[in-house]
């Protein structure tokens, strides 16, 4: 008996299927199988190709944060700030103003990563060992006085500042509360000896002296310092070894090394306020705004802000145009604009200020510093910021955006406005900015109303209708 016999009298579900039947089953086994391997072929490759892209394109962005994540201390908290949209400059303009939001950091201000990282660099270089009673010098009008006080108690350091004695009195009690020694002085030019940041230089310089200046727990004993050399302009001085060790090389000493020092920090020649915006706010801004900016604007003091980001800048995008942003009395303006260090007020004599005749604290310099000469080859553009744009923008920034920033914050942010009109840029370029502090540090100035009517300087809102606005000029 074969099989063909006994086929009809089988139950229709044992029946082998007809060739006809069994060449679409086959087919569709082998169209459903290919279709598959397809498709998962095809996601590999996808799959593949999105975590290849962002590496071949732009750099990791930088870790952020998260509510499970330790801090090593307060000094983990400087650095990568945020980047914000300023909204209402930016719908008016038709752009984009993005501003690193420096003043939160612990510290407050911009100035953080530069103490951090000169403090850094002492250590690596074996000038400075915490816990050892040693001591950091500097002249400051402020800032950066807070930010060394904050990053040297958080080290094991004490800290005595030099400062003008007509800057905010925030900035001072602010250094008071940190422990800082805070040692106000005359503002002077920087060829008197006692101009605060020289004051500093010697402070430190004396320091092992009996009853030496900003040296409270000195040892009596002690009579002169010995001066080690350094990379840069700065002076790290400690008292001598033992006499009784005769030649021997102080710094094979364990006792000398641990000897308590005066570091004179420098923050206006020391390369590494540079350093620490080269290679840190200027990667921060490449990767927040993924390289899509055509333009960065800062305001100069020491210069190591715009010195540092815009170089980095520049070597990732060299079209990347870098703006100064400049108050009264400084003469970074003409020295960018006409090649000459100097600024038409100094011959007026009505100076409200010695070093920069401006409420602005924290930019503005009439004199080359290292840090300065780094950023001037890389500065395409300038613009001169009047004390009523600096107010009449900070008033703006509070109405429209809830935004409380300080003087140098709102220049840099005026010459946003500037630069954009002269470019005749509306289509959504990109221009990124620093937000340098917050105005908690200028109650008694910049964000004083009878301050600023007895020094003649307007609270006038036109002035940013006329500068957001101009149109509206010239149809009048």
């Amino acid at each position: 008996m074969d099989w063909n016999s006994l086929r009809p009298s089988l139950p229709s579900w044992l029946r082998w299927p007809s060739h006809k039947i069994s060449r679409h089953i086959f087919l569709g086994i082998f169209i459903g199988f290919s279709l598959s391997l397809s498709s998962a072929t095809l996601a590999l490759y996808y799959r593949t190709k999105r975590r290849r892209l962002p590496t071949t394109q732009f750099e990791p962005r930088p870790i952020e944060l998260r509510s499970d994540e330790i801090l090593h201390g307060v000094t983990g908290l400087i650095g990568n700030t945020p980047l914000i949209r300023i909204n209402s400059l930016s719908d008016a303009l038709g752009i984009e103003i993005l501003g690193k939001a420096e003043f939160l950091n612990p510290g407050g201000s911009v100035k953080d990563r530069v103490a951090l990282r000169m403090i850094d660099d002492a250590e690596r270089l074996g000038l400075l060992r915490p816990h050892t009673g040693s001591r950091i010098f500097e002249g400051t009008v402020g800032s950066t006085g807070i930010s060394i006080a904050t990053v040297a108690r958080a080290r094991g350091y004490e800290a005595t500042i030099i400062m003008p004695d007509d800057v905010a009195e925030e900035k001072v009690k602010a250094l008071l509360a940190l422990g800082a020694s805070v040692e106000r002085v005359r503002p002077t030019s920087i060829v008197d000896k006692k101009q605060y940041v020289n004051l500093a230089k010697l402070y430190a310089l004396q320091f092992g002296h009996r009853d030496s200046p900003g040296d409270a727990n000195s040892n009596p004993a002690v009579y002169r310092p010995h001066i080690l050399s350094s990379t840069s302009s700065m002076v790290v001085t400690s008292a001598p070894p033992d006499p009784q060790r005769g030649t021997e090389d102080p710094r094979d000493n364990e006792d000398f090394v641990n000897r308590p020092r005066g570091f004179f920090a420098d923050q206006f020649e020391n390369k590494s306020n540079f350093e620490a915006h080269f290679a840190g706010t200027g990667p921060e801004i490449w990767r927040q705004t993924n390289g899509h900016l055509h333009a960065f604007v800062s305001g100069a003091g020491t210069g190591g802000t715009i010195a540092g980001t815009g170089q980095y800048l520049k070597s990732r995008k060299q079209d990347i145009l870098i703006a100064l942003s400049d108050p009264e009395g400084s003469g970074l303006y003409n020295k960018v604009k006409h090649g000459v260090m100097f600024d038409r007020k100094e011959t007026e004599g009505t100076k409200r200020r010695h070093q920069v005749d401006t409420v602005v604290e924290g930019i503005g310099i009439n004199r080359l510093t290292n840090n300065i000469n780094l950023a001037l080859p890389i500065v395409d553009e300038a613009f001169r910021i009047s004390d009523a744009e600096a107010v009449a923008m900070s008033r703006y920034l509070v109405q429209n955006d809830g935004l409380f920033l300080g003087s140098s914050s709102a220049c840099n942010l005026i010459a946003c406005i500037k630069l954009a009109r002269k470019m005749g840029w509306n289509r959504g370029q990109t221009i990124v900015t620093i937000l340098c502090d917050s105005g908690s540090r200028h109650y008694s100035k910049f964000w004083n109303d009878e301050y600023l009517r007895n020094a003649n300087i307007p609270v006038d809102p036109q002035i940013m209708e006329d500068l957001l606005h101009p149109s509206d000029i010239e149809e009048v």
